[in-house]
């Protein structure tokens, strides 16, 4: 496409609407007697211009200020449903996603789930909009930016006739004698804090044309932000995990591939009592049960891995520290922080059942069950055999009325059992769960009878880590800097020029024109001219 040459000399871009360097007006902004479109300066941009290629048609689309407010109206939805009921992460430890929204929330649970918003900033369709947002934003920026910058860096001091009575603040001054107006208007604007420019007689003043780029600022800032977001979902970036620790219990710690891992010496709790603090009495008299922690901790040690992980072989520890890890007070790990931030007391661990005949109450032997690892078979000798046929940590009856588990905690444990005897060597099913014992095929001649319980207290610990915090924090910061950089400061420009016996006196700004009104206004009386008129205002008086 062939550039355009104004009769200043200068080549302009194809689609420029006013000669970036005197302002004067081509196509059917020439035609128009109407007050010039300044958005932009008038210059000319890509989406605007190229629209034949398919790069031309993907640019045009996103480079639209439509597109990216959908854009951004389709992440605020999804983020508002997102907050309907809590994120996977914060559900009860050990409950399954799956069966948690479903039994909680109902059919609209089992949408959420399906529809990935239990976990919805990790889920593709989110990221995708991201993506879209930050293409948007970028795409948006740079065709506009670009011509915005390459327009003002071009301006002249001198400009067109038609540019100058067509901005919004004009006015004419007939005068003679003018050959010291310039020195003059020069020192009253200076004091305004305009920096001024001079060519041929004429007089260009111009200040804070920093403000203009506030809002590409603020979209850096905003970009900044959203790689910073989008590199959660990255490998080593993020870990935001729970580990649940039962008392002696040893495990590796989330995220650190096995590097690390952390052993509950001990879970202690320590409750209020009115002889601790008489600032907790009224919450110990109005709280379910008068119980009011005053603290819970954790008292861990943690361990390194010495050398490489063999398949098949528990790996060898070395003690590190021991640390008792309370709330607001974290192990940190390298890059990690093991935060307190929940318990559960008196946890099932174990079931301890005994083989029984029913006719005489003759005992054939008992078996321990540990309900976090249970084994297929037991073993009481003398041809007496206990098989777990199935297992329900948590049970309840599904709605075919079938048995099922809500989580993998044990919290309501319930068996499938095959007892084997030498009387019965085919075996006997048996359903025994807390206060219950089933015989679904039949009657039987053998029961396992419950006999007691252990129980254990757990301690739940947040496993953080975050290196996107600094982009964040970043990207924030730039954001806020071009909110205020565009919020506070107006691009203002004054033009005055001599023509024969007259001085034109032209004003514009890319908002506040009261402001800029009275500033003209002071520089009209300052050097004896008539005050500029809003074009704009006159014609809407007119219309009255």
């Amino acid at each position: 496409m062939k550039e355009i040459i104004c009769e200043c000399g200068h080549e302009n871009p194809h689609g420029t609407i006013l000669c970036e360097s005197c302002g004067k007006p081509f196509g059917e902004e020439e035609k128009s007697n109407t007050i010039l479109n300044m958005r932009y300066e008038g210059s000319a941009r890509r989406s605007q211009t190229y629209k034949r290629t398919i790069v031309d048609k993907v640019w045009n689309f996103f480079s639209s200020v439509k597109v990216g407010v959908w854009i951004i109206v389709l992440v605020v939805i999804a983020s508002a449903i997102g907050t309907l009921f809590p994120q996977e992460m914060y559900i009860p430890p050990g409950e399954t996603a799956a069966t948690y929204y479903e039994e909680q929330y109902g059919i609209a649970g089992t949408i959420y789930y399906k529809l990935g918003f239990h976990n919805l900033y990790s889920t593709w369709w989110y990221i995708i909009l991201l993506a879209a947002l930050g293409t948007s934003i970028i795409i948006a920026s740079l065709d506009r930016v670009i011509p915005l910058y390459r327009s003002l860096n071009n301006q002249r001091v001198t400009r067109h006739d038609s540019f100058l009575k067509r901005q919004r603040i004009f006015g004419v001054t007939e005068t003679k004698g003018t050959d010291d107006f310039v020195d003059k208007a020069e020192e009253v604007l200076k004091k305004k804090r305009y920096n001024i420019r001079k060519e041929n007689g004429n007089l260009l003043a111009e200040k804070n044309r920093f403000s203009r780029w506030g809002a590409y600022v603020n979209h850096t800032g905003l970009i900044i932000f959203l790689i910073g977001a989008m590199l959660r979902f990255f490998p080593g970036m993020y870990v935001d995990e729970v580990l649940q620790l039962r008392n002696g219990e040893t495990k590796a710690i989330p995220g650190t591939d096995r590097e690390y891992y952390l052993k509950n010496n001990e879970f202690l709790i320590e409750l209020y009592d009115d002889e601790d603090d008489e600032k907790f009495e009224g919450a110990i008299e109005t709280t379910e049960g008068g119980l009011v922690v005053k603290n819970f901790q954790t008292n861990a040690t943690l361990y390194e891995r010495a050398g490489e992980v063999i398949a098949g072989q528990e790996p060898k520890l070395v003690k590190v520290k021991d640390y008792p890890i309370r709330v607001n007070s974290p192990l940190k790990v390298g890059d990690y922080a093991l935060y307190q931030v929940d318990y559960r007391l008196n946890e099932f661990v174990s079931m301890n059942f005994e083989l029984e005949r029913k006719s005489d109450n003759e005992k054939f032997g008992d078996l321990t069950i540990d309900l976090l690892d249970p084994e297929d078979k037991y073993d009481l000798g003398e041809g007496y055999v206990v098989e777990v046929m199935d297992y329900f940590p948590d049970f309840k009856f599904n709605e075919q009325g079938e048995p099922s588990t809500q989580s993998k905690s044990p919290n309501n444990p319930a068996f499938i059992f095959n007892m084997i005897t030498p009387e019965t060597p085919e075996g006997e099913v048996s359903f025994v769960a807390i206060r219950q014992n089933l015989e679904p095929l039949g009657e039987t001649k053998y029961k396992l009878s419950f006999s007691g319980i252990e129980t254990t207290d757990s301690t739940f610990l947040t496993v953080r880590k975050d290196h996107t915090l600094w982009i964040l924090a970043v990207g924030g910061t730039i954001f806020m800097i071009g909110v205020i950089q565009g919020m506070y400061w107006h691009h203002r420009r004054i033009w005055l020029s001599q023509k024969d016996n007259e001085i034109w006196i032209s004003g514009h700004t890319n908002k506040g024109w009261y402001g800029l009104k009275n500033e003209m206004d002071d520089v009209a009386v300052s050097l004896g001219l008539n005050a500029p008129t809003d074009q704009v205002e006159e014609k809407n008086k007119a219309n009255e």
